[in-house]
């Protein structure tokens, strides 16, 4: 094979193309492929294109956009001031949302209050962009898969999952390649109270992506990440609906829906398939390390798998509590905001008590 084949080809298309299986259980119109080194380079790509559309929907569309609607609101805000007032005199104060009573130029306090918005709904932007792609592609590959979440007997059946229809491994490098790239995105952003959760589940996530893909447990994981990711569709808009100010019926009932959604996919459905790697997996499938017939699955990598999905639920556990807290302010009628604030946001307080 020639150089161009061997490392410029896997880095823009899949590799380890295999024959078509005789008797496909799952698309049988598609290109087939075995796992391997080279998928990583195709991951890599993935995580540099991310990284670039990532930017330039910040840099281009989120806060451009943020920054001019935060402006106009706090300019709209000061003009029905006048209006009301019949005339401005000018020492007006701002409140708490960055509006102004007066009628001169933004303050200092005004404009770190539009950054700081415009900052969090930018960075929230991506997310919104990329999880209900996803989760849509994810439908997709479930929809195709011979599997059920209320048969979850299903996801253990006929192993080893290999090869891998097209869509599956493109689904899987993907999700890989996004998760990695929020592991080194997430100290440039904002740093967050649960910074050592986020970071923590982000690495076990990535750790199982790669034990389920190597060892063909695919259909197991497609799962879990399409589970996964219908919650993210909704916090995101809501933070960017909290940040633009947006009524809050609006984020409160975004917030609903994410509640909600978090509880059943990620406490309910994701807590089945936790059973069951549990109780169904080592009494389908044998506790066998032989990797000439793609089984990989001896009693140590199975105590590992079934630790590191309770570590995962731990995680989560915390966040519901917190998650919780924010549902109890809403009943009671103090709106839906993010516990989990920014201790860069943190200092900014501060500092906005200075300038009062």
């Amino acid at each position: 094979m020639t150089f161009y084949e061997d490392w410029v080809v896997p880095f823009y298309t899949l590799s380890h193309r295999t024959d078509t299986p005789a008797e496909p259980d799952s698309f049988p119109n598609s290109v087939y492929y075995n796992t391997g080194a080279k998928d990583v380079c195709l991951i890599i790509t993935c995580m540099a294109v991310m990284a670039i559309l990532r930017d330039v929907l910040r840099l281009n569309v989120f806060e451009p956009f943020a920054k001019w609607k935060l402006t106009r609101d706090l300019e709209l805000t000061r003009s029905k001031s006048k209006h009301l007032n019949g005339s401005a005199n000018g020492n007006g104060k701002a409140n708490g949302n960055g509006h102004a009573n007066g009628n001169g130029a933004i303050t200092k306090k005004e404009r770190r209050l539009i950054h700081r918005s415009v900052v969090r709904f930018a960075e929230q932007g991506w997310s919104a962009v990329y999880y209900p792609l996803q989760w849509g592609f994810g439908l997709y590959v479930y929809h195709y898969l011979p599997t059920s979440i209320f048969e979850p007997t299903e996801l253990w059946r006929n192993y080893p999952h290999i090869p891998l229809a097209a869509p599956v491994k493109f689904y899987y490098l993907t999700q890989s390649a996004f998760y990695t790239h929020q592991i080194l995105i997430l100290n440039a952003e904002a740093p967050r109270k649960d910074h050592y959760q986020m970071m923590a589940h982000h690495v076990i996530t990535v750790f199982l992506m790669g034990l389920s893909y190597f060892f063909n447990f695919t259909r197991v994981g497609s799962l879990i990440m399409f589970l996964m990711d219908l919650c993210d569709i909704f916090l995101p808009i809501a933070k960017m609906c909290r940040y633009m100010n947006v009524s809050q019926t609006i984020c409160d009932s975004l917030f609903a829906l994410f509640l909600v959604s978090w509880f059943v996919t990620r406490h309910v459905l994701f807590t089945l398939v936790i059973i069951s790697t549990y109780t169904d997996l080592p009494r389908l499938v044998p506790l066998e390390w032989a990797p000439e017939r793609g089984r990989f699955l001896s009693r140590e990598y199975w105590i590992i798998f079934c630790a590191c999905l309770t570590a995962l639920q731990i995680i989560q556990i915390v966040w519901f509590m917190t998650i919780c807290r924010v549902a109890y302010r809403v009943i009671s009628g103090s709106g839906a905001a993010d516990t989990r604030s920014d201790e860069e946001g943190d200092l900014e307080d501060e500092e906005d008590k200075k300038d009062q």
